[in-house]
């Protein structure tokens, strides 16, 4: 797969969803930024989508 296209799925998944998203604002002011951040990188399933985009990115360069 094209580094371009990947970039480009990463940066719709990212407007699409995480912009404005309702748990991170809600995380980061009850918690911390830093709790918000692990939380959608760990179990938010977009943040799980774009570790794999991630991950196809590291691969292609193998």
């Amino acid at each position: 797969m094209k580094r371009t296209k990947v970039f480009k799925e990463i940066d719709e998944l990212i407007t699409s969803y995480c912009d404005g998203c309702f748990l991170h604002l809600h995380f980061k002011k009850e918690f911390s930024k830093s709790y918000a951040h692990k939380f959608c990188i760990g179990e938010c399933t977009i943040g799980q989508k774009l570790q794999e985009k991630g991950k196809t990115l590291i691969n292609d360069q193998k």
